[in-house]
């Protein structure tokens, strides 16, 4: 016991005074103040932060009554606060999820991967580029020309294949004519993504879900939204063309970048894929 206090105490000291305040805690606050910042960052611009805000204030309300010694209201609040855990989890599902995706495809994950290391002897694979890209940038850039809407989908390390089950299976080779024919306006395949798997074209019209995010850009429609959406909750890269501009855009890991050059969009592509 006399051992333990020891090792408590090291490298402590009072604070005002009167409270202890040693290296542990100092790591402890650090680690709440960041998993609090990277909510915080998760649900900002979504209706879940005002919910959060809402649990918060009740929390506090909760934490002043106990103090007060207020013994009626405490126990409403606590009762309250004790079924609300189980409540939180079912309104914040969405959020909870995109948390632990953000974990999992953190670049200290990917690192582990990239040195041979925890994905190595899990069986995991590193991501080759092994389509006809070639073929895919002379469609994209094609309908931008024409202003044709298009949104393509490349799987990377993430299964697509629960979106690819809620399409029209192709299952065929990577080629700037059927691309294009797709997703022409009078196409009934035109609404809806592309997918594609190595160096084929796996299924059109697949529906994919939409970001939570807002305050996005005034011209994003829904096919941004939904380039948005598929690349935080998978590994993957969405590809779209505004009907409205013609502008080119690569959504990864849930951010946009436009391109109006077919070097710098195949580059973009090429560098992602290099990642681990």
């Amino acid at each position: 016991m006399n051992e333990r206090c020891n090792i408590a105490a090291m490298g402590s000291f009072k604070l005002f005074d009167f409270l202890p305040f040693g290296i542990l805690d100092f790591v402890d606050i650090v680690l709440v103040a960041f998993l609090l910042y990277k909510l915080y960052e998760l649900i900002k611009g979504t209706i879940a932060i005002r919910i959060f805000f809402g649990v918060l204030s009740i929390y506090l309300i909760w934490l002043i009554v106990a103090a007060l010694q207020m013994e009626l209201i405490g126990l409403i609040l606590r009762q309250f606060i004790n079924v609300g855990v189980i409540a939180l989890i079912i309104v914040f599902q969405q959020e909870i999820r995109r948390f632990l995706l953000s974990i999992g495809n953190s670049s200290f994950f990917r690192n582990i991967g990239a040195k041979g290391g925890l994905w190595t002897w899990l069986g995991k694979t590193e991501s080759k580029l092994n389509l006809n890209l070639r073929a895919l940038s002379e469609a994209i850039f094609s309908m931008a020309e024409t202003k044709t809407g298009a949104l393509v989908v490349i799987e990377r390390q993430a299964n697509l294949q629960s979106l690819i089950d809620n399409g029209k299976k192709l299952n065929a080779d990577i080629s700037a004519a059927i691309i294009e024919s797709i997703f022409f306006k009078n196409s009934p395949l035109h609404d809806g993504a592309v997918i594609i798997r190595g160096n084929k074209l796996v299924a059109a019209s697949c529906m994919l879900p939409m970001t939570q995010k807002h305050g996005l850009p005034d011209h994003y429609g829904m096919r941004h939204k939904a380039a948005l959406g598929v690349t935080e909750d998978f590994d993957a890269i969405a590809i779209t063309v505004s009907e409205e501009t013609g502008e080119i855009g690569i959504a990864y890991h849930g951010s946009f970048r436009s391109f109006e050059k077919v070097t710098a969009f195949r580059d973009r592509i090429q560098q992602i894929f290099a990642e681990n």
